[in-house]
């Protein structure tokens, strides 16, 4: 149900102003980057380069968010985050910090600079955008998963921008060679490099939201946030290191911990539908749902039968109810979870009764009668 006041369209409309805003400033400070060191052909090349991983990252990210979908504003919001406020922030942060180095006559300060400041100035803006949406959009935040799909989608948005340089840079010093070898190394074998180290400040985060004591909050955060560095200045060190020990670096570590968080993504998602079964059975009992439709509503391929049914009997109208008869079990599932545990928002027995008529509301559009 719609709020009756002015106040929450007002305020949405204040957010997306702001939001607006501030991508806008970072867009045109990034173009005066970019364009300070690359040709407009040399940034078109680079930029068509840069966007190929993502074609590949953003559909990893959404197919993990399949049972409970994210609202595309925060989606957007995201990638934006990454690819503008966090590339342009981190620029500046890791300028200024060079340039103390090399005043100070640190010894190697390329070296320290590439292991140890950017891998904290990075994830930390990198982080921001995740703990932004947590913040101010709590009850959207659900756990684990949404920290991960937030914290891939960033680091998806920071790695497409800071290949665009890193590839005209490259091209502008060893020519079309130079061009090809940058690709190959951050396109095609570490494009999930930096979603990878931010996902564990998501993951962090995505424990904190289920985590009672606000101590253990933090301390998921940190912990996270320390992962995170970590990983990206070990992937940096191994950068530093030459081609055989880069490669040396990526076959023993690299590549093994890339198919360990795969498959944690995997198992993730099976057991959101089962959580997404074992909440929704109380609802199941006490007559909101049947227990056909919990069933249907924890199992992907069911999910994706049940669409591809309401499609053929009603139409566009009758599919489109059936999406958000979906979405919003699932998020009724994963909010019973948190008042289960004692962690959900304030205002969730009313977003439950809120979420009980929305699904009561969509089944009646696609069968034509409520459940008995």
């Amino acid at each position: 149900m719609r709020n009756p006041t002015r106040r929450p369209l007002l305020r949405t409309a204040l957010t997306i102003g702001v939001a607006a805003s501030v991508f806008l400033v970072c867009l045109l400070i990034l173009l005066g980057i970019l364009g300070e060191r690359l040709t407009t052909q040399t940034l078109v090349t680079s930029a068509l380069m840069a966007i190929i991983p993502v074609l590949v990252i953003v559909p990893t990210f959404l197919w993990l968010d399949r049972y409970e979908a994210e609202p595309v504003r925060y989606i957007v919001f995201a990638f934006l985050w990454g690819a503008l406020v966090a590339v342009v922030g981190a620029f500046f942060l890791n300028t200024f910090g060079l340039k103390l180095l090399v005043e100070s006559r640190w010894t190697d300060p390329l070296e320290t600079g590439a292991v140890y400041l950017a891998p904290v100035t990075e994830e930390t803006l990198k982080g921001l955008g995740i703990l932004l949406i947590y913040l101010l959009r709590r009850r959207e935040f659900d756990g684990i998963i949404d920290g991960i799909v937030y914290a891939g989608l960033i680091g998806a948005g920071f790695a497409f921008s800071e290949n665009i340089l890193y590839l005209g840079q490259a091209y502008n010093e060893y020519g079309s060679e130079g061009l090809t070898s940058t690709f190959l190394v951050r396109g095609l074998m570490g494009p999930f490099g930096h979603p990878l180290f931010t996902s564990f400040t998501g993951i962090g985060i995505g424990i904190a939201v289920t985590a009672r004591r606000p101590a253990v909050r933090v301390l998921a955060i940190l912990v996270g946030w320390v992962c995170a560095m970590l990983l990206h200045g070990l992937w940096n060190l191994s950068a530093l290191a030459g081609m055989d020990g880069f490669f040396a670096a990526y076959v023993t570590y690299q590549v093994p911990l890339f198919l360990a968080f795969i498959g944690f993504l995997v198992w993730l998602r099976r057991r959101e539908g089962r959580l997404i079964g074992r909440y929704l059975s109380p609802y199941a009992d006490a007559g909101w749902l049947t227990h056909a439709e919990v069933a249907m509503l924890s199992n992907l391929r069911l999910r994706r039968a049940a669409r591809s049914w309401a499609r053929q009997t009603g139409g566009r109208v009758a599919k489109q109810s059936m999406d958000a008869f979906q979405d919003s079990a699932s998020d009724l599932a994963l909010l019973r979870s948190r008042l289960v545990h004692g962690t959900a928002e304030d205002e969730a027995s009313e977003r439950e009764m809120v979420l009980l008529e929305s699904i009561t509301a969509h089944r009646r559009d696609f069968i034509g009668s409520p459940v008995t």
